[in-house]
């Protein structure tokens, strides 16, 4: 249902505990800095950024960022901009020529979004076009002399399912935002908004001859209808949208190769925009049946750019990030694998200069906080040394297992220092999605795994089936199964667990977000191995949630049919319809204004766990969605999911 990135927030959501800001730190912890949205320019001899630094104070707040260019040589700062000190910044795009940037500021406050222009030889970027509204991903023509963007005119919330829903007040659906494409001369002038007004356009790209543009859209609610998502062109001049393929599948990142013959995207069952994970597919610019080049690749791609007459692709291959050479007509060549760690970033993904042979990114893992790579592709060196003086803060394990026919990974977080003889408690974090996958991210000490480690607490972050990292097959294996497979590799995965580690199998607790608060309250009702569990915007009660939901188009993909159709497959997976069982102390909490999974699914949980008599606790975040963006309500959150875990397992 979604993925979140700020919080520790895809399709339900892949957050996890990695991302919810934390409580109070030492004074004396240096300043953690932050690489996002890395963009490589055409010719790979400069990286932009967005780049922003925090230290851990005792009520730490989201830092204001920058765009940051630097050398890709050795990554000495060139040249930064910081046009609006209350702006947040969207990925810079560079220019044809590597000369200029654009980029996306918001003002929240104002609910204007600003389009600047930079260039390398003057200090300030300057506004070249301003919506009342929001907008981001600004993209150069290829001739260099318009720029594109998506605008949401008046818009009624930010984009996206995450972010808190508009008030549901008057005719509800009368109103729904339009993501539209937008043009710019790069030489001044009015804004053109393009494509169709009653489309929402998700992602986009120039053609190469630079008169129309490459997208996926769909008619009617943005945030639901990606799931039913069209590849489509859309004419420069006229705005006028040609559907080019219609895929049962989920699309991701289109683009047109270099002779405008051919679009390849990534495909494959997704459950949020932005968790990006499938196969890739090329269809005909013409239209046609797209054709899978990867097919029943053991890995999941999330990243595709065109190198010439071929393609180059990341992709998540078990638990280790790789690059993968695609030939257009052959398919996938050998990997070339870069390590247990993530790329780091709004986008997750490395950035390729024109000629596809550089590459820059923004890597980490979960001892090493983020720092950026460039060079040639495979042989990318680390050129930022800004946290080199942070030191691991906790061990990690990488942890496998077989359960029926399936080989499922997990990591295993835990203390530096483990005293000989004694037995820990251990927290069992699922992550969201189910299509995402738990991948290491920098542990910095503002996280609530930091702390509950610091504790003395293990943290075991499992990749049951429904994950990425193992290929389609994989993550298609939970499909109108929820609560039953996927569950079962996480029990053996505990038992594998306890077997690495001095786990106290009597001290388990369990917590997640979004898919990850389902299996949450899922596991309270179907066993007693856990004896503490905090559910994170969950769903309780799936017949009730068709109906609440805002984003229902989802859930056809993985349930197979509606509800309305196939009634017990939904009532199957209810953690409700087993609330009878509930023994376990269990923590509720969600955002007011949840888009993916309304407040209303935990209150009826709460109001179940009650009726049992089971220790409970419901908390609604006022004004949030489903990726919690307040800094204050990060913090009381990580203290009541500690204070929690410490009354019950300690």
């Amino acid at each position: 249902m979604m993925k979140i990135t700020d919080l520790a927030a895809c399709g339900l959501l892949a957050s996890s505990l990695l991302g919810i800001a934390a409580q109070a730190a030492p004074a004396a912890e240096p300043a953690l800095r932050d690489y996002r949205a890395v963009a490589l320019s055409a010719n790979g001899q400069r990286i932009a950024a967005i780049e922003s630094s925090r230290a851990e104070q005792p009520q730490p707040q989201r830092p204001h960022a920058a765009i940051v260019v630097r050398d890709a040589a050795n990554g000495t700062i060139v040249q930064q901009f910081d046009p609006c000190a209350v702006c947040s910044y969207d990925k810079p795009s560079w220019s044809p020529d590597g000369r200029q940037l654009a980029f996306v500021g918001y003002d929240a406050k104002a609910g204007t979004a600003h389009l600047y222009l930079a260039t390398m030889t003057q200090a300030q970027a300057r506004v070249l076009t301003s919506i009342k509204g929001v907008a981001s991903t600004a993209r150069w023509s290829p001739d260099g002399q318009q720029l594109a963007l998506l605008a949401t005119v008046g818009a009624r919330k930010l984009a996206g399912a995450v972010e808190a829903g508009a008030r549901q007040v008057g005719e509800v659906g009368s109103e729904d935002d339009a993501q539209r494409i937008a043009v710019v001369p790069v030489s001044g002038g009015e804004l053109r908004l393009l494509s169709p007004a009653d489309t929402y356009v998700y992602e986009y790209n120039w053609t190469p001859d630079g008169r129309g543009f490459v997208a996926t859209s769909a008619q009617g609610n943005g945030d639901s209808n990606w799931w039913v998502a069209k590849l489509s062109h859309i004419d420069g001049d006229t705005g006028a949208l040609r559907v080019i393929a219609a895929p049962a599948m989920q699309l991701n990142l289109p683009s047109v190769s270099p002779d405008g013959k051919t679009v390849a995207f990534i495909g494959g069952l997704m459950s949020d925009f932005g968790s990006i994970g499938g196969d890739i597919y090329t269809v005909p610019l013409a239209g046609g049946t797209p054709r899978n080049l990867t097919p029943d690749y053991r890995g999941t791609f999330n990243g595709v750019v065109w190198r010439g007459a071929g393609l180059l692709a990341t992709a998540l291959i078990d638990s280790q990030l790789a690059l993968v050479p695609v030939d257009a007509q052959t398919g996938p060549a050998q990997p070339v694998l870069l390590g247990e760690l993530s790329s780091s970033g709004s986008d997750g993904r490395l950035s390729f200069s024109a000629d596809g042979l550089q590459a820059a990114a923004a890597q980490e893992d979960f001892t090493h906080a983020s720092y950026l790579v460039a060079g040639p592709v495979g042989q990318l060196k680390k050129i930022t040394r800004d946290n080199d003086g942070f030191a691991p803060q906790l061990t990690v394990q990488n942890v496998g297992w077989n359960n029926e026919q399936y080989k499922v990974q997990g990591w295993l977080l835990g203390p530096l220092k483990a005293d000989a003889g004694k037995r820990y408690p251990m927290i069992v974090n699922v992550h969201g999605g189910p299509g995402a996958a738990a991948s290491p991210r920098y542990v910095a000490a503002s996280t609530l795994i930091h702390e509950l480690t610091q504790k003395g607490y293990f943290v075991f972050l499992p990749n049951p089936r429904g994950s990425f990292g193992q290929g389609q097959a994989f993550t298609r294996a939970n499909m109108a199964d929820f609560g039953g497979g996927d569950w079962r590799d996480i029990l053996a995965g505990i038992d594998a667990a306890q077997k690495v580690a001095p786990i106290d199998g009597q001290r388990l607790g369990l917590i997640g977000h979004s898919y990850g608060g389902f299996m949450t309250m899922w596991g309270v009702t179907h066993s007693d191995r856990f004896k503490a569990a905090v559910a994170g915007a969950g769903v309780s009660n799936w017949i009730s949630y068709y109906g609440q939901n805002g984003i229902n188009q989802w859930m056809i993909p993985f349930f197979g049919a509606s509800a309305y159709d196939t009634p017990d497959v939904y009532r199957r997976a209810s953690p409700i319809e087993s609330i009878k069982a509930a023994k376990t102390p269990t923590l509720i909490y969600v955002g007011e204004r949840d888009v993916e999974t309304p407040a209303a699914q935990s209150l009826e949980f709460w109001h179940g766990l009650r009726a049992m008599g089971v220790p409970s606790s419901l908390f609604i975040y006022d004004g949030e969605g489903h990726s919690f963006r307040k800094p204050e309500h990060q913090r009381d959150l990580q203290k009541r999911t500690v204070g929690w875990f410490e009354q019950y397992l300690k």
